[in-house]
């Protein structure tokens, strides 16, 4: 399970990735509503734990953006507020959850386990972006009714591409997405996949779906290329 923590506190920000990690999930952690935005635009997380007393955007407003940016895994709102306006205030604005802090951090991780099953539950498995249709369980993907064969990396690159389709992704963001660790700067691994998928989703069927913009990364065409 992969979690954004959105914390501007450092100390708690640390306490909880700790925990999670220690409980076997992966976590990334932003300082503030700007930078969580960034982050969920371009990764594919199970969950958020998000905090209301964010520096510049408050948490109400960052899980708006998010929602609005259709980015829609589960939401756990933290506050040090626990009127019924607050909690109100934030399942209004998006979130799946609200706790009040100081939480114990065994009712988190069960709550943030049962938001994952629930959202799970709810989610059909394939994805489908104009005539390409994806199916992370069995690890198959189509255009139209012609089945391409992909590679683990072309696939995991192709399914972030599915998952944002119409936004620009970064080099670093699909770095941190597909390969999980960090490249040199200098290497062309990402252009490199790029090329591999071009060839064996577009070239053959005469389209263009992965867009290169230049100076910021690449974006999958909503219509997925026709």
């Amino acid at each position: 399970m992969r979690v954004l923590v959105v914390e501007d506190e450092v100390k708690m920000a640390a306490l909880l990735r700790r925990g999670l990690t220690e409980e076997g999930l992966t976590v990334d952690v932003a300082g503030d509503g700007e930078r969580a935005l960034a982050l969920a635009a371009g990764s594919d997380y199970d969950a958020v734990v998000l905090d209301v007393g964010l520096p510049g955007i408050d948490g109400y407003e960052t899980c708006r953006r998010i929602r609005r940016n259709g980015v829609w895994a589960p939401v756990l709102m933290l506050t040090a507020r626990g009127s019924v306006a607050d909690r109100v205030g934030g399942l209004d604005g998006g979130a799946d959850d609200y706790m009040v802090k100081p939480f114990a951090f065994a009712e988190l991780l069960a709550r943030l386990r049962a938001l994952v099953r629930r959202a799970d539950s709810d989610r059909s498995s394939a994805i489908e972006v104009g005539g390409l249709r994806l199916d992370p369980d069995s690890r198959r993907v189509w255009r139209g009714e012609t089945e391409i064969e992909l590679s683990a990396k072309e696939f995991r690159l192709l399914e972030t591409f599915m998952r944002h389709p119409g936004y620009v992704l970064s080099r670093t963001q699909l770095l941190e997405q597909v390969w999980e660790y960090d490249y040199a700067e200098r290497s062309n691994v990402i252009e490199v996949y790029i090329r591999y998928l071009r060839r064996k989703i577009d070239v053959p069927f005469d389209l263009v779906s992965i867009e290169t913009v230049r100076g910021a990364g690449y974006r999958l065409r909503k219509d997925g290329g026709g």
